[in-house]
């Protein structure tokens, strides 16, 4: 299973994030959550500050390519197999600081890779 940050959770069922931690925890995936309101949401924290969580396999991004660049030092230094651009959180820049880093990315939604056994 491959443990996973999302980074904009949200405790808001209609977010999209909120669906990823649900479906992730349905599918035996462990999360660490990362939100700017403090919260708890299937028993996980959401956290506030950049936490350094071990082991993280795959970090999943709901915040805007406008509010990503203050995580970037944090994401790296997580040394993530890879990151998940879900739609609208696309970043050529950030995509090429993690190309530089060997660290995998793609744009998709994890909601869909999910679904289709692709995750």
């Amino acid at each position: 299973m491959k443990k996973t940050l999302i980074i904009g959770a949200s405790s808001n069922p209609e977010r999209y994030s909120y669906l990823a931690a649900e479906r992730l925890l349905a599918h035996g995936h462990e999360i660490e959550l990362i939100g700017k309101k403090p919260d708890v949401i299937f028993g996980k924290t959401i956290d506030t500050e950049k936490k350094i969580f071990n082991k993280i396999d795959t970090v999943t991004l709901y915040l805007s390519e406008k509010y990503q660049p203050e995580y970037y030092e944090y994401i790296l230094s997580l040394h993530p197999a890879r990151v998940i651009f879900n739609p609208g959180t696309e970043n050529a820049e950030f995509e090429e600081l993690l190309q530089q880093n060997n660290i995998q990315h793609e744009e998709a939604c994890t909601l869909v890779l999910l679904g289709t056994g692709q995750y």
